[in-house]
């Protein structure tokens, strides 16, 4: 009786094992999350986190302005950080080893999408993972940064909004306030390539009014000054693109230009509210809130990177410095004095 005692408890126990597995309804993921896009009302699944990595390049108005907009037009679709969203976001102080740094921890901790705000913060994503969705703003042309394959078919992680600028109508600008312009002189930095491209198109539409074009470059924010005080030297007045070095430093631009009464044309009106004196420009709030709505299509599953085409601003402002015009002696034309700023 107790060796069939025996079998009958073993019998028991194993199909009381059977019962508890039958019930577990198979495995989850370690996380516990689900996709990306699953959620259908905008806001995410029940129980759906969505990780939201920033990386930033730098600190200035502009790209603050993109990473701003780019929150509202996620918080504006239901996409509340602390409810159905967690945004890390981390700015790398134009350095790039903090680049590398806060790329390798988006990876790491497996982001559902990472916003890059400038080209070389794209870059840095880029190069750490081909997998998780990037979206970046504030880049001038994807294709010269090496990012996408075509800015009509990305065709991989990477997709975004452009902040080109209408460089030939900016030189128009110029030349409106400053017609007795000769030569004009351009402030880049030598290592950003879109801050090239930009010298290079401006330097076309600069000789084709038949002025004369010069030009001198940094590679640090520690060079500005001397560059600017090299340059108010040789032209008329100075054209400085949507360059983040430049961006950044532009109090210093204007502690030199103020002096020698030099008039800066600039590609963005961050730029121009801290000291430049004018500029047709794109609007980086719009800019990113534009790339927050393609970010809430990759969410819903409505599209991926790969197919998404790179997108262009909507429209452009103008927007001139009284203050800084007072300080140079230069009067505004009356068709422009609406666009003045103090």
């Amino acid at each position: 009786m107790k060796k069939y005692a025996k079998i009958l408890t073993l019998i028991l126990s194993v199909m009381l094992i059977l019962t508890f597995a039958g019930c577990s309804g198979g495995t989850t993921d370690s996380e516990g999350t689900e996709p990306v896009g699953d959620g259908s009302d905008g806001g995410g699944s029940a129980g759906e986190n969505l990780n939201i990595g920033i990386i930033q390049y730098v600190d200035h108005i502009a790209l603050d302005s993109a990473r701003e907009g780019f929150i509202v037009a996620l918080q504006d679709n239901g996409y509340q950080e602390g409810e159905n969203i967690t945004i890390d976001y981390q700015n790398a102080q134009g350095d790039s080893a903090n680049m590398s740094t806060i790329s390798d921890r988006f990876v790491g901790n497996k982001v559902d999408l990472v916003l890059a705000i400038a080209t070389p913060a794209a870059q840095s994503m880029a190069g750490k993972t081909t997998e998780i969705p990037i979206l970046g703003t504030a880049i001038t042309d994807y294709v010269v940064a090496r990012l996408v394959d075509s800015n009509e078919a990305p065709g991989g992680n990477v997709s975004g909004t452009t902040d080109m600028n209408p460089i030939k109508e900016q030189i128009d600008l110029l030349v409106k306030l400053v017609p007795e312009a000769k030569t004009v002189g351009v402030l880049y930095t030598s290592s950003e390539d879109n801050s090239i491209l930009q010298a290079q198109l401006a330097k076309e539409a600069i000789e084709k009014l038949g002025l004369t074009y010069v030009e001198v470059t940094v590679s640090n924010s520690n060079e500005v000054q001397q560059a600017t005080q090299s340059i108010v030297n040789e032209c008329d007045a100075i054209y400085i693109p949507t360059d983040n070095i430049f961006a950044s430093a532009m109090p210093i631009v204007h502690g030199v230009t103020s002096e020698s009464k030099t008039p800066v044309i600039c590609g963005e009106s961050g730029m121009v509210n801290s000291g430049g004196l004018a500029t047709l420009g794109i609007n980086y709030y719009d800019l990113g809130y534009q790339t927050g709505l393609m970010a809430v299509k990759i969410f819903k599953g409505e599209a991926e990177t790969a197919s998404m085409p790179i997108e262009s601003a909507s429209g452009f402002d103008f927007a001139i410095n009284g203050t800084v015009a007072e300080e140079i002696g230069l009067e505004i034309p009356a068709d422009l004095q609406q666009y003045i700023i103090e």
